[in-house]
């Protein structure tokens, strides 16, 4: 067998759809602020049909719109036709997906589609189609296709796929959708988890905390330390938190020939210490450590009185990070 330049064209493939995806800016007019403003206004849910690679891609579009705020479901023509019609309600807005416009599966079902639904749109190549005459707004993306037989659905799915989340972006800026919006439609997961979770479900708190009076000998500190297994305790004058002292404090005493057996903790512990509040994401709080460099945050409340300690170790163990 000949050898073939596979790198060669992989990188042709790529050229072709990057062009057909950096088209799309020039392509998009108005149907596009039609289609948004009645998208954004929609009372009843977001329709998306297509057969074959066009119907792939609308299953993804649809997931994208349902997970950033705009109610969507795929339904396929072919199922649709056999008793999924149902689904579809007035104030519904079907968005049809066909390269060609001429899907036999979507053309049979478009008189039912009309009467059963409040509007329709399309995505095709050929506003001369049917699927583009029958809708009531029409979205043109014209491609050349990656595929050297031009028969493969290539450069024309990976535009509609970019186009779909444009769309959706566009919907979720408009609808000012913020990160806890987001994690209401993601409970499940390291996704969700970074979303949801705040220091104070993770952080160490009560009877958990190592914590010793400022007079206390450093010895009977690490004891404390070593007893709850956080590499760090804080340092109190009665029930206030002065200070703290972690492995690093540790090191650097020895390195210094500090005697561990006769020092009061006070002397040596670090009174300048990082607070981050128990309300505050999880993932916000690794960031500040990695910021920082440091496996350990104190916690305080709204009151700004030190209630816990959160460590490194928490958020690998809860898949935070």
């Amino acid at each position: 067998m000949k050898k073939f330049n596979f790198l060669g064209s992989a990188r042709n493939t790529f050229e072709i759809e990057a062009k057909a995806v950096s088209d799309l800016s020039n392509q998009l007019d108005s149907s596009f602020e039609d289609l948004c403003n009645y998208a954004i206004n929609l009372e009843g849910k977001l329709i998306i049909m297509g057969v074959g690679k066009s119907g792939h891609i609308g299953q993804k579009i649809a997931a994208t719109l349902s997970s950033t705020g705009t109610k969507a479901i795929f339904i396929h023509p072919t199922e649709a036709a056999h008793g999924d019609m149902g689904l579809i309600a007035k104030k519904d807005l079907i968005i049809l997906i066909s390269n060609s416009g001429e899907t036999d599966e979507i053309i049979n079902i478009i008189p039912s589609i009309k009467r059963l639904s409040g509007k329709i749109a399309s995505i095709t190549s050929n506003k001369e189609s049917t699927m583009s005459i029958a809708s009531d707004i029409s979205i043109i993306i014209k491609s050349n296709e990656a595929c050297p037989l031009d028969l493969a659905p290539t450069s024309s799915t990976t535009a509609a796929l970019a186009f779909g989340d444009a769309f959706a972006i566009a919907l979720l800026e408009a609808r000012g959708f913020t990160k806890d919006d987001f994690a209401s439609s993601h409970p499940a997961g390291k996704l969700g988890k970074k979303l949801i979770t705040k220091v104070s479900d993770l952080m160490h708190k009560g009877d958990q905390l190592p914590q010793v009076q400022k007079d206390t000998i450093l010895t009977n500190a690490l004891l404390e330390m070593s007893q709850k297994k956080l590499g760090v305790t804080l340092v109190k004058d009665v029930d206030t938190v002065i200070g703290i002292f972690s492995d690093g404090d540790l090191r650097r005493c020895i390195n210094n020939s500090v005697d561990i057996t006769v020092t009061g903790i006070e002397t040596v512990m670090t009174k300048d210490f990082i607070k981050i509040n128990e309300d505050i994401l999880a993932i916000d709080a690794a960031k500040i450590m990695e910021k920082h460099k440091i496996f350990v945050l104190a916690v305080e409340n709204e009151k700004n009185e030190i209630i816990g300690i959160l460590s490194m170790h928490d958020l690998i163990q809860s898949r935070i990070i």
